[in-house]
């Protein structure tokens, strides 16, 4: 079973994720971040002020994506590249995913391309308030990136916000649930662990009458 969770920069993807990882640990599910395939540098496009745009379709080498998700499905484990921000030659590090029962996918646009959308067993939409995600993107990019506050905002205005009304929020219609990542959490978490359940047993007793 391959869950997809998407949503916009800072709204919760990577938390509800790891929240999934725990609650099914006895499944040991697989991870993915869609992180681990952004292009380097030299192959992002530019903005009109010269600005590298990462949040961008074209950022993520899709292709890829696609060729790992099709073999994990097959049952055969795939290495990636684990990303880190302007991490150096030398301290670059390689991750062995294994096919498992369960496999957790994260990133801004698994809803986006539609031939990553076909591996999906169940999509979830993370919503959180604007300003509380622009809030922790700017903790995140002046503890972790070094970033001046000048130039979160600039990418804030100018990358993410047009990111999300152009590739994200117009797919959110492909999600299975909404994820409210505020007061209505663990309401959203419960109603999210019965739909997978529910999931996982129409998809074991389809495997059996197959078998």
């Amino acid at each position: 079973m391959i869950i997809g969770i998407c949503g916009g920069s800072g709204s919760g993807k990577t938390t509800l994720l790891n929240r999934l990882k725990e609650e099914y640990k006895h499944s040991n599910p697989s991870v993915i971040s869609l992180d681990n395939y952004y292009l380097p540098i030299e192959k992002q496009e530019k903005d009109e002020n010269g600005k590298v745009n990462f949040d961008l379709p074209t950022a993520l080498d899709r292709a890829r994506i696609s060729a790992d998700l099709t073999k994990i499905n097959n049952g055969e484990s795939i290495t990636l590249k684990e990303y880190h921000f302007n991490s150096p030659p030398d301290l670059i590090s390689y991750i062995t995913i294994q096919p498992s029962e369960i496999l957790i996918i994260e990133g801004l646009f698994i809803l986006h391309y539609e031939e990553i959308r076909q591996f999906l067993d169940l999509t979830i939409f993370v919503k959180l308030d604007p300003e509380i995600q622009l809030q922790r993107r700017i903790l995140r990019d002046k503890e972790t990136r070094g970033y001046s506050l000048d130039d979160i905002l600039y990418q804030w205005e100018n990358h993410v916000l047009p990111c999300y009304e152009n590739y994200i929020h117009p797919y959110q219609q492909h999600a299975h649930y909404f994820f409210r990542n505020d007061e209505y959490i663990e309401e959203d978490f419960e109603h999210l662990k019965m739909g997978i359940y529910s999931k996982l047993k129409e998809k074991s007793t389809r495997n059996s009458l197959t078998n």
